[in-house]
C-alpha cells in the first residue's frame, strides 16, 4: 500500500552500493541502464548533501591478502579475482557518484555491507538507509536484509538500483520489497523530496509477501510500487 513518509534527516543515511566503473567496461559485468542509475544516484547524492544526510559510499573490491578464496570461488588462470581486483582501474567509483572528501568509503570483501566489521560504526546514527546501487538481487539485496535483520530500516529506491537486466532489476526489487518489513520502495524523484525534508506517498509492506508477478507482468507490478 502506498502511505505518508517522512525521513528524519539527522538519523538517515544514504548509502550507494558498488556504484564501480567495472559495470560500465567489462562485458561481463554490464549493468542495463547504468547511466541512468548513475544519474539518479547522483541526484540522491546531492539532495542528501544540501538536505545534511550523512553519504557512505560502498564498493566492492575482492582483496584476496584481507580474505582469502573461498571454497567454489571462481578465479583467473593466474590465481587473481575474476571480479573486482584490486590491481584493476575499473574497481574506480563512477566520477558522477564519487565521493566527497570527509565522506566515508567502505571497500567491502563481501556481497553485503556488513559483511566488513567497519560498517557498523560508519552508519551507528542510522535509523533509516536509503540504498541504491548495483547488483539490485546480489549486494544490493544481501545489504538490505543484513540491515532489516539489525532493525534499521530501509528505504529503497526503485530506479537508482541496476542489473543485468532491467527484468533482472524489478525482479530483484519486487522480491525484496515483499520483505521490507518496516521500511519502504519509491523512485528517485519521491526519494530526493523525502532527502530535502519533505513528506511523500511511498510504498509500503503490509502483511507478507503482497506482489505477485509472472514474466509477462513484471514491470507492471514493478510499476505499482
Amino acid at each position: 500500500m502506498h502511505a505518508a513518509l517522512s525521513l528524519p534527516l539527522d538519523r538517515t543515511i544514504l548509502l550507494p552500493i558498488d556504484l564501480q566503473e567495472e559495470h560500465r567496461r567489462d562485458p561481463r559485468y554490464l549493468v542495463e541502464g547504468y547511466n541512468k542509475v548513475l544519474a539518479n544516484t547522483a541526484a540522491l547524492i546531492a539532495a542528501a548533501r544540501a538536505g545534511g544526510s550523512p553519504v557512505v559510499h560502498a564498493g566492492f573490491r575482492r582483496d584476496f591478502t584481507r580474505v582469502p578464496p573461498r571454497p567454489f570461488e571462481p578465479m583467473s588462470p593466474d590465481g587473481t579475482p575474476v571480479f573486482s581486483d584490486p590491481a584493476s582501474p575499473d574497481i574506480a567509483i563512477c566520477p558522477e557518484v564519487a565521493p566527497e572528501p570527509g565522506e566515508a568509503v567502505l571497500w567491502k570483501n563481501d556481497l553485503s555491507c556488513f559483511s566488513d566489521p567497519a560498517f557498523p560504526a560508519m552508519i551507528e546514527a542510522a535509523e533509516w538507509l536509503v540504498v541504491c546501487g548495483v547488483w539490485t538481487e546480489a549486494c544490493v539485496a544481501a545489504t538490505v536484509r543484513d540491515a532489516i535483520a539489525r532493525g534499521i530500516r530501509v528505504l529503497l529506491v526503485k530506479d537508482a538500483v541496476g542489473s543485468g537486466t532491467l527484468a533482472m532489476s524489478q525482479s530483484g526489487v519486487i522480491t525484496l520489497a515483499n520483505r521490507l518489513y518496516g521500511g519502504a520502495v519509491c523512485d528517485t524523484s519521491a526519494a530526493v523530496d523525502l532527502l530535502s525534508g519533505a513528506e511523500r506517498q511511498v510504498w509500503q509492506l503490509v502483511g507478507s509477501a503482497p506482489l505477485r508477478y509472472s514474466g509477462a507482468d513484471i514491470a507492471k507490478v514493478w510499476a505499482s510500487l
